[in-house]
């Protein structure tokens, strides 16, 4: 078996070349930097996605794994639309935060000739690289198995091997955009019914290892013809803060019922507190996003979530939560924005990570305590009690970060976030800080919630 491999540096792309599994397989992999990087997905050899491929008319569904919710549906990978920016959930399909990957399949209806394979990504970090094996199959075999599910080799149910891909750098986070293409030397990878991409996370340092995939190209060699469904009319409105400085597009393109609401209610809050959580947050020269998109999905599941500076909203879920906790949900994915944890692990292999719990703790201090403490949302009663720990996060660990700031400093999660935004952060902070332990601190605002529960004495 013969393997070439060759590099070709020049601005600000990488490009380079594999054998793969046989030596008529070529796969071609390029990289556009996040500097670089644009929603054309231009390369020099790797072609842009098409909306006029065989996966156009194909169907693709998930053999295993779970789909995470903040994300598109696996039709995303097929409408030929690429992702805005690098930071886009509902532009891309990725398996669910946790979860070591999934296995897809392609059914293009019926056995044609595949020229190539092509597949895109684009994220600013760890979720920008790619890492799959690419199997193949007509569906003639003898007791083929067209779902195979994870552990089970798709080679002893009637599969072909084609690539095995792995587009991760040898350092750095492998932070933007690829472009894929897999195809043999003959012109002809081959004839196939089927496609089997068995994809696997890039890192597992934290939950968020899935790759961001935009598109899956499959050229058959023929020009599809699409039918494109018919465009919403835009609804977005500009918001500017704090005079011009920043800048927040409210999008209510999906949910024209929400648009007013949006206007009237949504863009107040959004031009009051996004400065204010910029100056609760602050670290030394750093800048907070000036620009930030809010779109309110109509198919998105669950409540909202923040990938770096775009916020997506379920809008079934805004709307059933006009008057209770729609605004303070926003809120909380403002300060998710604003905190950019991200930053430090990006820059250098040394930063530390900050425990999720507090992440999702300061957001809801901030929320619950700051924002709306009228609402009383995340005090702790009763049952609560007994099960309450200082890293359940959200609004459990949101009410023992305001207990801390109360009784020891009130600095402390401005301090915790830097730390956090720098790649420091330690638990030895808190000792340095409030001269107590994590753990001591934890015990003491647990005797402190008993307390306060606790039924006083009777005459």
């Amino acid at each position: 078996m013969r393997s070439c491999i060759s590099f070709v540096v020049g601005a600000w792309i990488t490009l380079f070349f594999a054998a793969v599994s046989h030596a008529e397989i070529q796969t071609v992999v390029e990289t556009n930097s996040n500097e670089t990087a644009t929603p054309g997905f231009t390369f020099e050899n790797v072609p842009p996605p098409s909306n006029r491929d065989a996966a156009g008319t194909a169907r693709f569904s998930i053999v295993d794994g779970r789909r995470d919710r903040n994300g598109g549906n696996v039709a995303t990978l097929c409408d030929g639309q690429v992702p805005a920016d690098e930071d886009d959930p509902s532009g891309n399909f990725f398996f669910g935060a946790g979860t070591e990957g999934g296995r897809l399949l392609v059914d293009l209806g019926a056995v044609v000739e595949v020229r190539s394979v092509n597949t895109y990504s684009w994220h600013s970090d760890t979720r920008g690289p790619q890492v799959y094996t690419l199997c193949a199959a007509d569906g003639n075999a003898d007791q083929f198995d067209p779902l195979p599910k994870q552990g089970i080799d798709p080679q002893a149910c009637g599969w072909k091997r084609i690539a095995d891909v792995d587009t991760r750098p040898n350092e750095g986070t492998g932070g933007g955009q690829y472009g894929v293409s897999i195809s043999d030397s003959s012109g002809l990878l081959g004839k196939y019914r089927y496609l089997l991409f068995d994809v696997f996370r890039t890192e597992a340092t934290d939950p968020f290892g899935n790759t961001f995939f935009s598109e899956i190209d499959v050229d058959d060699g023929t020009a599809h013809e699409v039918a494109a469904p018919p465009a919403p009319e835009p609804r977005s409105e500009v918001v500017d803060v704090d005079g011009g400085a920043y800048q927040i597009t409210i999008d209510t393109t999906e949910s024209p019922d929400l648009t007013q609401w949006a206007h009237d209610e949504l863009a107040p809050v959004v031009r009051q507190w996004y400065p204010k959580i910029v100056e609760m947050l602050p670290s030394d020269q750093y800048e907070a996003p000036k620009k930030v998109v809010i779109t309110f999905s109509a198919t998105m599941r669950g409540v909202a979530a923040t990938g770096g500076t775009r916020v997506q909203c379920s809008a079934a879920w805004m709307a059933q939560n006009l008057d209770g906790e729609a605004k303070g949900a926003i809120v909380h994915e403002l300060v998710h924005v604003v905190q950019q944890y991200g930053r430090a692990r990006r820059a250098g292999s040394d930063a530390t990570h900050a425990p999720g719990w507090l992440t999702e703790g300061i957001a809801d201090y901030i929320r619950w305590f700051l924002f709306e403490p009228e609402t009383h949302g995340a005090e702790i009663s009763g049952r609560g009690v007994a099960r309450a720990r200082y890293d359940a996060s959200y609004r459990v660990s949101g009410n023992f970060l305001d207990w801390v700031t109360k009784t020891y400093d009130k600095q402390i999660v401005a301090k915790l976030n830097a730390a956090a935004r720098e790649g420091r952060y330690s638990e030895d902070l808190w000792k340095e800080q409030t001269g107590h332990t994590l753990q001591e601190l934890g015990s003491q605002w647990k005797a402190a919630l008993e307390k306060s529960v606790r039924p006083g004495p009777t005459r």
